[in-house]
């Protein structure tokens, strides 16, 4: 392994150098060889070239221009084992990246239908990283016999940072609400925990909403995040009013503020990452909320599911094949009464 560079005559008393040329092909090591033969054997020297030779010599050996090819050949060589270094480095990095995306996407719930003993509303969401990890995230769970609580998220930045951020947040989020606080008093108790915590100019923007599966009364907090939309029973599309808050870990002791809205039987609720509607053509046009709009008034689908497969159809089929640059992530609710 210490041989880096290999000077052969081709013609040899016992195994001559263009049978050397392929011993040495078919050792897993980074080496080069210079083939030394005379001036008129060209054909020679074409073979051994053909045969992974670096580089030639003719005699009588110019000693100069050995030199210089020697070393040449040397640093060919150094170059080669350096990219071998930093491939088998790059490797090891996807691979732990790797590991990171399947931990991440197996901390999301992704068991639908989500709660099949349930008849009173369906639920469905999905998430599209744009690298590996990604910084968006949802969630969703039961708050009591009659209450749902679901929460989408949008982490500043991208990549292994925002990945962590934003399980720390979808955790604390959580179990903040389990305990029976307000959607405003659940924002506001996770931007006092996490502001302390946060890097500097690392913040996340999220929605929280709960939903009364008796009354269809829907309660929800938004910081900084798009407001929800209301795809009704009768094919009309709602969006509902801003909370008016900023984005948790931005100001330490944010006043959040909740609103509520009304969903009767066979309204979807449509919950979503701003990877939606920042999605980018190849012109640099934007899908932007009223597009969704449209996509939400023309859909036929019945189901949170059939609904979001509509959304990602919509949005695939305007980039048009430009590669995604935020992650995109959807949450739909059907309240059924």
């Amino acid at each position: 392994p210490e041989i880096d560079v290999v000077l052969s005559d081709i013609n040899m008393p016992r195994m001559d150098g263009l049978t050397l040329l392929g011993r040495i092909g078919a050792l897993e090591q980074a080496l080069r060889v210079v083939i030394v033969s005379a001036y008129g054997d060209i054909s020679n020297i074409r073979t051994a070239m053909n045969r992974g030779a670096f580089d030639f010599i003719v005699k009588p050996i110019d000693f100069g221009d050995l030199e210089i090819t020697i070393d040449k050949t040397y640093r060919e060589v150094t170059a080669l084992k350096q990219a071998a270094a930093l491939q088998g480095q790059l490797s090891a990095l996807q691979h732990e990246l790797d590991i990171a995306s399947e931990i991440q996407r197996s901390t999301l719930p992704s068991t639908f239908p989500a709660f099949p003993e349930r008849t009173d509303f369906d639920l469905y969401a999905t998430t599209l990283p744009a690298r590996e990890v990604g910084g968006d995230f949802y969630d969703y769970f039961l708050l009591d016999e009659h209450r749902v609580g679901f929460s989408v998220g949008d982490v500043s930045g991208k990549g292994v940072g925002a990945a962590l951020f934003m399980a720390v947040t979808r955790t604390l989020l959580r179990a903040t609400a389990l305990q029976g606080l307000s959607p405003a008093e659940c924002v506001r108790h996770v931007n006092r925990v996490l502001f302390p915590e946060s890097l500097a100019r690392m913040f996340v923007t999220l929605i929280y909403g709960e939903l009364d599966t008796r009354t269809g009364e829907m309660t929800y907090c938004c910081a900084g995040h798009s407001p929800p939309m209301c795809l009704r029973k009768d094919g009309t599309v709602d969006v509902l009013a801003r909370t008016g808050g900023i984005g948790v870990c931005l100001v330490k002791d944010f006043a959040f503020q909740e609103r509520s809205a009304t969903v009767t039987p066979g309204d979807t609720l449509l919950f979503y990452t701003d990877g939606v509607s920042e999605a980018v053509n190849g012109t640099g046009e934007q899908f932007e909320d009223d597009r969704l709009l449209d996509c939400l008034a023309r859909t036929e689908a019945d189901t949170p599911a059939a609904t979001i497969r509509a959304v990602l159809h919509a949005v695939e089929q305007f980039v048009g094949g430009t590669p995604q640059a935020d992650d995109i992530t959807v949450l739909a609710v059907q309240h059924l009464g």
